[in-house]
């Protein structure tokens, strides 16, 4: 029995249909269990309620050998830290998990051993203290920026030739496509021969810098796009300006900053960390078609 976190989410849906094709005994958490396509319904079993929830996770976990792991994102006005936010839904993951003796496969960020503050990215670096001290069984998927937050600027590429964001025009941004990422936790998680804990770094064979984006998408999408670089000021107050909390701002601002400061580069990882996917092949097949959509 392989359990499920974030069955909706980008990831956590790949995750589950490769489960799913694989034939897999699979079983999901999801607070809402009306918005699981048909085919999860029919083929998955649903615990109905929140990963952060003791109980919840105490009965997902029952007779599991695997667990997927994703902290959701909070809403734009939630006030805590993302530290606490994270942290919330780990304790009693990780001391299950432990008890159970579940393997754990996770998704966290890559920057092991960054020295400053990283926001949201220091904040999954923290969660994954809490499964490794629980001592359960441990695999942490570390990512760099993903190939998908750039979908939401699709339209402005298309329409007005460009992209904007707060990362440095100049300084190369590492990234991953979330295919991999859910081809490798997949993976893992119908693995039953693993033990102990390890981090996996995943990132995409680019060495890429916002402009040279910009130059790439250019060239998939058969016209000229430019790479804006928002100052950090105006990323927050535009944050501010759409509703996000004080807190929220801040964590979003320090993850940015900690970017442009190389936290990325931090964490070793060698030829095996390169995944599949390329930024120009990822343009082609999914980004412009939802440039063109």
């Amino acid at each position: 029995m392989i359990v499920v976190t974030t069955p909706t989410g980008d990831i956590g849906g790949q995750v589950l249909d490769r489960l799913l094709n694989s034939g897999e005994a699979v079983r999901v958490i999801a607070r809402d269990s009306s918005r699981l396509p048909e085919r999860v319904q029919a083929h998955a079993e649903v615990i109905e309620g929140s990963h952060s929830d003791a109980g919840t996770i105490t009965k997902a976990l029952e007779g599991a050998h695997s667990l997927f792991w994703l902290v959701p994102p909070a809403g734009p006005d939630n006030a805590e830290t993302a530290r606490h936010y994270y942290l919330q839904f780990a304790q009693a993951a990780g001391r299950e998990a432990a008890r159970h003796d579940v393997r754990v496969v996770g998704v966290t960020s890559l920057g092991h051993g960054y020295p400053g503050e990283g926001g949201l990215l220091s904040a999954a670096l923290a969660t994954d203290e809490v499964f490794e001290n629980s001592g359960a069984p441990y695999r942490a998927l570390a990512l760099p920026f993903f190939m998908e937050n750039l979908l939401r600027q699709a339209p402005a590429m298309d329409e007005q030739g460009t992209f904007s964001m707060a990362n440095a025009a100049g300084r190369p941004l590492p990234i991953v496509a979330t295919r991999d990422v859910a081809a490798s936790a997949a993976t893992l998680l119908m693995d039953t021969t693993w033990h102990g804990q390890a981090r996996i770094p995943l990132v995409s064979p680019d060495d890429l810098t916002p402009d040279t984006m910009a130059e790439v998408i250019s060239e998939v999408l058969g016209h000229t796009v430019h790479y804006h670089q928002v100052p950090l000021a105006d990323f927050q107050a535009a944050m501010a300006q759409r509703g996000m909390s004080r807190t929220a701002v801040q964590d979003f601002a320090s993850m940015v900053a900690a970017q442009n400061n190389g936290i990325y580069e931090a964490e070793p990882r060698g030829t095996a960390s390169v995944t599949a996917t390329g930024f120009r092949q990822w343009c082609k097949e999914v980004l412009k078609p939802a440039a063109q959509a």
